[in-house]
């Protein structure tokens, strides 16, 4: 119909407008904030001007619903101000079509939503964090001092340092027998990975309990087959939100295995499925204003209360992620529930507009 492509042509141009200008906004913040890194190994201007054009996936990514929000409430808005919400609603269409043409438009925009944090997004974060690390001089490391800690079947692991290459440096290993009782520690200087499934730890001395007896001995390089592979190491010490689907679903099962809390990678799992459904919540949320019948400004004071709601939505899906994790929720009504409580008041807006 001529009225659905008059109206998708105006979301998007307002849609693309507002990431855009939210791309570039977010962007000259990072940059400034990657200023203080300048001068630290061989980290230059260029080197963190290409680490904020990395990070700009995952800011889109971020920042989609959000402005799919703002975006059609500006949009509506405009509308509403020249009246023509309300030729077409005179013409024949109900809220029901409205939103129904809603929907179809939102379908996209959540596709686009979960592409991008799935297949952009996370690669792109990884480019950017071996970049800075390459050119800072700098390991990977954990928030603890002593470095990176796993377990494997009845192995504790403690790496010091993760490489930007892939290959680890400081190495422990704690065996343990069915009884809980430390049986032989290994120490290497370095591994390297061999794939499918096999590190090799060079410089290795081995500390054996037999007993009463201890015994050390010095191996120049010994293997090691588990299921730790760099991409695993490489999740652990990632932000669980910036993580893909799979990967989060692969460490998730892994520490399952190992009867570890996957709480957090389990939470995160479920808010990157359910994240893109956020699209549909932020439109409904925005369709109340286009029967506002406001014909002098009160734009930009709508285009506010969008970015309010905006910035409110996004702390509250950070805040029911922590209180599930604290309070050892269901991972469904941690990432369900911000969006579930929009969709209501977004329902009841419509609600108290309709009976107006």
């Amino acid at each position: 119909m001529v009225f659905e492509r008059y109206l998708r042509r105006e979301m998007r141009a307002a849609i693309l407008l507002v990431l855009v200008a939210f791309l570039g906004l977010f962007s000259f913040f990072d940059l400034v904030h990657e200023l203080e890194d300048l001068g630290r190994g061989g980290y230059q201007l260029q080197h963190a001007a290409l680490f904020v054009l990395l990070k700009l996936p995952g800011r889109a990514y971020e920042l989609l619903p959000i402005v799919v929000l703002i975006g059609s409430l500006y949009a509506f808005t405009m509308l509403a101000r020249h009246s023509e919400i309300t030729v077409l609603r005179a013409s024949g269409l109900s809220t029901r079509q409205l939103l129904g043409l809603l929907a179809r438009q939102g379908l996209w925009y959540a596709l686009a939503t979960f592409l991008i944090g799935e297949f952009a997004a996370p690669p792109a974060e990884d480019a950017a964090r071996l970049l800075k690390l390459h050119y800072t001089a700098d390991v990977v490391a954990q928030e603890f001092r002593s470095g990176v800690w796993m377990k494997d079947g009845s192995r504790f692991i403690n790496v010091r340092s993760v490489l930007p290459d892939g290959s680890l440096g400081g190495i422990r290993m704690f065996l343990f027998d069915a009884d809980r009782q430390l049986t032989s520690i290994q120490e290497a200087k370095a591994a390297t990975f061999v794939p499918p499934d096999t590190w090799r730890l060079q410089d290795v001395v081995q500390t054996e309990f037999t007993g009463r007896a201890t015994r050390v001995s010095k191996l120049d390089m010994v293997p090691w087959r588990t299921e730790l592979t760099p991409g695993i190491l490489s999740v652990g010490l990632a932000v669980p939100e910036r993580m893909s689907v799979y990967s989060l679903y692969v460490f998730s099962r892994h520490l399952e295995e190992n009867r570890q809390k996957s709480d957090r990678y389990v939470i995160a799992l479920w808010k990157k499925l359910v994240y893109p459904l956020a699209v549909f919540v932020m439109l409904a949320l925005a369709l109340p204003f286009a029967y506002m019948h406001d014909r002098m400004g009160a734009v930009s004071v709508k285009v506010f209360v969008g970015i309010m709601i905006g910035i409110l939505f996004h702390m509250l899906n950070g805040l029911f992620s922590n209180l599930g994790i604290i309070n050892s929720w269901p991972a469904p009504v941690a990432a369900l529930t911000p969006s579930l409580l929009f969709l209501a008041t977004a329902w009841s807006m419509m609600w108290w507009v309709e009976r107006r």
